[in-house]
Order: C-alpha cells, then sequence, then structure tokens
C-alpha cells in the first residue's frame, strides 16, 4: 500500500513499446517521486515474434531490451521504493523472471520480490472450435494450419494477484495495455473491482500513459505548427492520482517535451474506434465525456471517464505465417534523375512480369517522391508539378509464396548497375518473411491465468 499519510498515488510510464530509450525511465526513477514505473512494450506483432524467438532459443521469448532496463532502473527503484510493471515478459514470462532474478542478484539486490503472470497463451484452444476473424470475417480454418502464435488479452486481476502476494516486479505477457495502471490504482486505493466508474477512470489513465513520451509531446510534435521545447531529451509522463480517481498528468520537472491539454488529446484518441465504448478485458470504457484542465506549466487535470460492465470475451491476437516479401533499392542522382529512376522501374517491372510475377502484389516507387502518395497529381499534395528530384531512391518490393521467389526480386533491382540506366548507385536487397496478425474474440472463463513467484 502507499506510504501512511501518502493521499495520492504516483505512476510513471517507463516506455510505449519494445524498443523505446531508457534514459527517460531512469530520470522518473530517480526523479519522479513513484510509488510505480510501467513499462508497456508488447506491440500485435511483437509477441509473435517473441513466440519464433522461443521456438528457436527455449530460453528467450521475452523483450530483448530487457536485461539492458532492469540494470539501468532497478537500482534507483529498490533505492527510492519503487515497484515496477512491466509486459516484457512476451511470449515468457516465466524467462523474464529468471532472467530479472539472475540480473538483481548481480546488481547486489536481494530479496527483489519478483512475480510472473501466465495463461495468456491460449494457441491450444484455437486448435479445435470455430472461430471467426474480425478483421476479414473469414473463418479461423484459413489459417488455422500457419498459426504461430495466439494470445489473449487478460485484464487487471492476475496483475493484482501478484501485488496481493508483495511483488516488487510485476513481469506478464500478454494482457491490455490499460491493466498495467490500472492494478496498482485497485491495490493500493482499495477498489471495488466491479465499480465500472472506477474502472473507466483507471482505464483513461492507463490509456493516456501507455505510449509514454507521446502523451509528453513525441508523437505531438510538427515544427511551426505545434512546436514541443527540448523534445532532443523527452521527458516521459507520470499520474498523479486521488483516491476518488480524479488525476492530473505531468513530467517530471527540467525534462524536455510539454504536457498540454492538446497533447493529452491526441492520445486519448489514438488507437480508440468508439470513444464512448472503449472495449478492454476489464470494463467497457466511456471517454467521451472526458475533460482536460490546464493546471499550470506541463501539469493537466483529467476527469470524465466512466465505465460499464465488461463484456466478458477476450480479444485474442493471433500471429500466422503469411508470405515472403522480396526487395530491392537502388538510388539515381544528378540531372535526370527522377526520369532515370522512372526508367529502372519499368525494366524491372517488365521482367518480373516477363517471369509470371506480374499478378503478384507488388510496389514500384521511387521513395521522396511517390511512395506515400502515389503518382503526382491531384491525390498527391507532396509536390508541385514541374519540379524535378535531384535524388532519388528505386524500390521494388513483391510479395511471393516462397523465398526463392522473392530472392529474385532484389537481383533483379542489382542488374541495373550494369544493364542501366546510368549512374545507379547503393543497391540493396532483402529477402523477409511476413508474420501477420489477426484477432478473434473467446470466452473469458475459458482462460485460466497463474502467478510465479521467486525472490532474488
Amino acid at each position: 500500500m502507499t506510504t501512511p499519510g501518502t493521499s495520492t498515488l504516483r505512476i510513471g510510464a517507463g516506455a510505449g513499446y519494445s524498443g523505446d530509450r531508457i534514459e527517460p525511465a531512469l530520470e522518473l526513477a530517480e526523479k519522479g517521486r513513484l510509488h510505480y514505473l510501467v513499462f508497456e512494450c508488447l506491440a500485435e506483432r511483437t509477441i509473435a515474434l517473441a513466440q519464433l524467438a522461443r521456438q528457436k532459443n527455449p530460453d528467450l521469448g521475452y523483450d530483448p531490451l530487457l536485461e539492458a532496463r532492469f540494470r539501468t532502473v532497478l537500482p534507483a527503484c529498490v533505492r527510492n521504493g519503487v515497484k515496477v510493471i512491466t509486459n516484457m515478459g512476451a511470449a515468457h514470462p516465466v524467462a523474464a523472471l529468471e532472467k530479472t532474478a539472475e540480473v538483481a542478484r548481480e546488481l547486489g539486490l536481494k530479496g527483489l520480490k519478483i512475480a510472473a503472470v501466465t495463461g495468456d497463451d491460449v494457441l491450444p484452444l484455437l486448435r479445435t472450435g470455430s472461430f471467426t476473424l474480425l478483421e476479414t470475417g473469414e473463418a479461423l480454418d484459413n489459417i488455422r494450419d500457419r498459426m504461430v502464435s495466439a494470445n489473449a488479452y487478460l485484464g487487471m486481476d492476475p496483475i493484482l494477484q501478484a501485488l496481493e502476494a508483495g511483488a516488487d516486479v510485476v513481469i506478464t505477457g500478454r494482457v491490455s495495455d490499460p491493466a498495467l495502471f490500472m492494478a496498482p490504482l485497485f491495490h493500493e486505493f482499495g477498489w471495488r473491482r466491479d465499480d465500472p466508474d472506477l474502472l473507466g477512470k483507471a482505464t483513461v489513465l492507463g490509456h493516456l500513459l501507455e505510449c509514454a513520451g507521446q502523451v509528453t509531446g513525441g508523437y505531438f510534435a510538427d515544427p511551426g505548427i505545434k512546436d514541443v521545447p527540448g523534445i532532443e531529451r523527452l521527458g516521459f509522463p507520470l499520474a498523479e492520482v486521488w483516491p476518488d480517481g480524479r488525476f492530473e498528468l505531468t513530467k517530471v520537472e527540467g525534462s524536455g517535451g510539454r504536457v498540454t491539454p492538446a497533447t493529452c488529446k491526441e492520445q486519448l484518441l489514438y488507437e480508440i474506434h468508439d470513444p464512448a465504448s472503449y472495449l478492454t478485458p476489464d470494463v467497457t470504457a466511456d471517454f467521451s465525456r472526458v475533460r482536460f484542465t490546464p493546471l499550470g506549466t506541463d501539469r493537466v487535470g483529467v476527469e470524465g471517464a466512466t465505465g460499464r460492465p465488461r463484456s466478458g470475451l477476450l480479444k485474442v491476437s493471433v500471429g500466422y505465417r503469411d508470405s515472403w516479401i522480396g526487395e530491392g533499392q537502388i538510388s539515381y542522382g544528378g540531372p535526370g534523375a527522377e526520369a532515370r529512376g522512372r526508367l529502372a522501374l519499368d525494366i524491372v517491372r517488365a521482367r518480373l512480369e516477363d517471369r509470371g510475377f506480374g499478378a503478384c502484389e507488388s510496389r514500384y516507387e521511387l521513395l521522396g517522391v511517390d511512395s506515400l502518395y502515389g503518382p503526382m497529381g491531384e491525390a498527391n499534395p507532396g509536390r508541385t508539378r514541374g519540379e524535378d528530384a535531384r535524388e532519388v531512391r528505386v524500390r521494388v518490393a513483391v510479395r511471393t509464396t516462397s523465398p526463392e521467389e522473392a530472392r529474385l526480386i532484389g537481383e533483379e533491382v542489382e542488374t541495373l548497375y550494369t544493364n542501366g540506366p546510368a549512374g545507379g548507385g547503393g543497391a540493396t536487397k532483402t529477402v523477409r518473411k511476413v508474420l501477420a496478425v489477426q484477432s478473434v474474440l473467446l470466452d473469458a472463463s475459458l482462460v485460466q491465468h497463474h502467478v510465479t513467484l521467486k525472490t532474488s
């Protein structure tokens, strides 16, 4: 529980994705006067990739930056009494627990209680039965033989269980992003787990913090339109929360970035389909009446979120082997660079069509000219007619059914070195496997979680 006499709880966002910066988290651990530091590092494809890593090495499957993050922040967290919650367990939370305990021992942090949450891996449950893919409306049967992962979004209950068991560090796999931030509130304030309004308030807090630097101006920045001071050393956000569910967002004083109603509003709408019905494992949250109040420099008050009972269904993210992409790139510069680049595209297109690639999904583009908006015209706001680029990068990418076919794409681009047009340089070629992700819904009663505890 919070320190006696403490009326508010302070929670910091230590990461917004798997590869995020580490130093802002250390700044929070050292200067944020936090009770909890949360690392949200698990995107939809991240856990499928982690499952593949675990298949290659059974001791892996957790976030590749877990060790570096904990070596950096754990000493400050222990020194300042900050508990850590993270989904860096990815596809193997128990292995992440073991690595964290090893790091703690090497740092001389004895007696650290570490918990691993498992149960989100539901691949066996999807091996049989009838399920519909939410994105396409097709039957799961169409990809069932190519599935590599199926992970249900758990709610905050297993994290609460770990905290109630005295865990200093809680490591999960797939849980809903807001749940990482919600559990400390319900644990520390003793809130009822079936109170929809408190669940809604906690959900909006988690949603605002889950992407870390986005709410302090990172993704917000647009020079000359939305300027952000000190963005080169962007500070990550923290929330100060009251027992009635009100909270304020701010950051460490002196850190870069900004916290304003505008930065908060952009993050509120991030990845939201219906603000009045944000579906999570814990609640159906309603953000439609959320209000942001400026309370001074880099401090914003947040009120107005509510909620309704949860649906009883869990979203399951299904990763599966889809196809292969072959890609080749080459650069042209100087007078006539754009014309030579377009000729290069025409050459490769014709040769690939002759080899039977004409019906494949493909992209033929000049990076920096038409790769985002397509050919120049009314639909392309990025250029003025009559302009000619001084340098272009040709890119050809084709989706195929085999790595052997994909390899031919880059080889054709590379042959432009000596087979025209003039002046090509810096050719590259790559072949990569496409790991796709779709979703199904699963009855929550079928999913059972487990908490493993270990002391360093």
